[in-house]
């Protein structure tokens, strides 16, 4: 493959924080397949792509006649048919994201014409409440989610629990917000785990989900009580926070959903 190859175009680029962006991309030349919410495609620069300022050099370098891949889930509306939207943190040591990083409106990149995976809301039977917890850009596929089925999710009850190192981190916070005060079966739950190096005190809550979803006060900010019986959850994100709310979860009743092995817990793992 060459830099000719490619065949879409960065439309838009928000940068969220120090090293991380949303980023949208459109197709040049061709339709957006159909997809499902949850799931995620691939994205792709050649190794002569320059890399972001202040990224750590690479050693070994890359292969200028390779294209650099990459998994991202789909953070748009799977009703959205004109551009892809991306929630990226950059991985200074990483081969892809540096790059990703150097791009702007207008400039070129290798966007997968297939969209795959499992992490979806398929298996969530009609009236369950769904819990969608995530760390950093694990928030992407629920952003996906929310916009996709939110408005037409009315028996059920759904919550967002979103955990990042500071409130700067937490993107889509503001969206996310609007969705809350909108939709009174949503719930939206941010928790920033290191409050003391905030500018502005944080008066939300803080340290780690896990903690936070093990008290008496959990029904009352998630709007609801998880039970296996009437609810699903979704895990993306940090392994150690997978790890520890699989183990609540599991005391709690819960199994984690496997093929040919059904349950009320669906892992996506960031990492």
């Amino acid at each position: 493959m060459a830099i000719t190859d490619y065949n879409a175009v960065v439309a838009q680029r928000v940068d969220v924080a120090s090293g991380l962006m949303i980023l949208r991309v459109v197709p040049s030349g061709w339709a957006l397949p159909p997809f499902k919410a949850g799931q995620y495609t691939v994205l792709g620069l050649m190794g002569t792509a320059r890399r972001a300022p202040f990224t750590d050099p690479e050693e070994p370098p890359a292969d200028p006649a390779k294209l650099i891949r990459r998994a991202y889930s789909i953070a748009s509306s799977s009703v959205e048919d004109e551009y892809v939207e991306f929630y990226v943190t950059l991985v200074r040591s990483g081969a892809l994201t540096p790059r990703l990083f150097s791009l702007g409106p207008g400039d070129a990149l290798w966007l997968s014409p297939k969209v795959v995976g499992m992490f979806t809301l398929d298996q969530v039977p009609e009236g369950h409440n769904i819990l969608l917890i995530a760390t950093g850009t694990g928030i992407a596929p629920y952003m996906s989610m929310l916009r996709t089925h939110l408005s037409e999710i009315h028996q059920a009850r759904v919550a967002v629990v979103h955990g990042a190192r500071h409130s700067w981190d937490l993107g889509y916070h503001a969206e996310l917000q609007t969705m809350r005060r909108l939709c009174p079966r949503f719930a939206y739950v941010p928790i920033v785990s290191d409050p003391e190096e905030e500018s502005v005190p944080w008066k939300g809550r803080t340290g780690f989900i896990h903690e936070n979803l093990n008290g008496g006060d959990a029904r009352e900010s998630l709007g609801f009580r998880p039970d296996p019986s009437d609810t699903h959850v979704f895990l993306c994100g940090n392994p150690l926070m997978i790890e520890g709310m699989l183990k609540l979860l599991s005391e709690q009743g819960f199994a984690e959903h496997a093929k040919g092995r059904p349950g009320q817990v669906h892992l996506e793992k960031y990492w």
